[in-house]
């Protein structure tokens, strides 16, 4: 009976510290938001990566040319983000109040057309919800924390040149440190290699997303496709959220430009390929679906948002499902990654045992 009563204190003591750990790190996190976030985009950016100066090495390029051509890959791409966010946002910015003039002028006819028939609409408040520049603050907000993430390149960059010259010797590293057939040294293995191939096959979702939605919106004659190809690329890593998030916009401007029929098509064209992509293509690839929860996907988007802003909502599905495939590989903590899954009674996806 003593010991039993000793036992449940530990566990309630082992329970306290553990929560007031979170509390500390949680804390952390968001007073070191300024120095991580930089950090955590060349984490991020590096796994992107990897496949490409694998790749060349495979080919028989040397360590360091490899490095230099991945990192140079990179800065190519952060450059075209930078210049194609500032400057599409600097010409929507300039053109948004015309567009919210239309947009309000096409409501009030709407609900003077809905109070001749009949239909009273005086406590809706809809010329107050109706407001293209506050639906647009989350995404040119996004955009901007993004560009300026982009545009502190020399951290940014630093840190990756460091992570991928590290990454090419670590695993001969991990043999030296637990040994060849350590149990740790498998569980880091199979870790990296979920992690890498989920951003990898989800950052090829995303291009294609902003490719397709570019076209589309670009051959109905939408302005700045760029743009709008831009925040479906970006926010095709936020799921379920994120594509209507970024719907939003572009749907509100075809309706100013052209009328509620090309808006529909638009926003066909958006479920069209979002469907498409979202709910065929990437379970084809990686086995199943993304494994989280709608309510975690939620609740990570506000935590890691509330965390590091903008920015962070980007990462938050991405932080999520590599805590996931962490708890996943752990004996003691995998109850944690039951409870994050959509649907715990599947056994492990296909990708995750390859």
């Amino acid at each position: 009976m003593i010991a039993d009563d000793h036992d449940k204190s530990d566990r309630g003591a082992r329970f306290l510290f553990i929560a007031a750990s979170l509390v500390v790190v949680v804390a952390g996190l968001r007073a070191a938001g300024q120095l991580l976030l930089p950090f955590m985009v060349s984490v991020f950016l590096a796994i992107i990566f990897l496949p490409f100066m694998a790749w060349l090495r495979r080919k028989g390029a040397p360590t360091a040319l490899a490095v230099l051509a991945t990192v140079l890959t990179a800065v190519a791409f952060l450059a075209a983000v930078a210049i194609v966010v500032g400057r599409s946002l600097n010409e929507f910015t300039a053109a948004a109040p015309g567009y919210q003039a239309r947009l309000q002028q096409l409501t009030t006819s709407g609900l003077a057309w809905l109070d001749a028939r009949g239909i009273e609409t005086a406590g809706w408040g809809l010329p107050q919800i109706v407001n293209p520049g506050a639906l647009m603050d989350v995404v040119g907000g996004t955009l901007r924390a993004v560009a300026a993430v982009a545009q502190n390149t020399f951290l940014v960059i630093l840190t990756m040149v460091f992570i991928l010259a590290e990454a090419a010797g670590f695993s001969r590293k991990l043999k030296t440190a637990f040994g060849e057939r350590s149990e740790h040294f498998d569980r880091f293995g199979v870790m990296a290699r979920q992690v890498q191939r989920y951003l990898a096959i989800k950052t090829l979702i995303s291009l294609g997303t902003g490719i397709l939605v570019g076209l589309w919106v670009s051959v109905l004659g939408l302005g700045f496709p760029l743009l709008w190809g831009l925040v479906a690329f970006i926010f095709n890593y936020i799921p379920n959220l994120g594509s209507i998030l970024a719907a939003i916009p572009p749907v509100l401007l075809a309706l100013v430009q052209f009328g509620p029929g090309r808006a529909a098509i638009v926003a066909s064209g958006y479920l069209v390929i979002n469907i498409g992509l979202a709910n065929f293509l990437e379970p084809y690839l990686m086995g199943r679906r993304l494994g989280l929860s709608t309510l975690v996907v939620l609740l990570s988007l506000v935590f890691w948002g509330w965390v590091w802003g903008p920015v962070g909502m980007l990462l938050s599905v991405p932080l999520t499902v590599i805590v996931k495939i962490a708890l996943e590989n752990t004996e003691d903590f995998r109850w944690v990654a039951v409870m994050l899954d959509a649907n715990p009674a599947r056994s492990a996806p296909r990708f995750l045992q390859r």
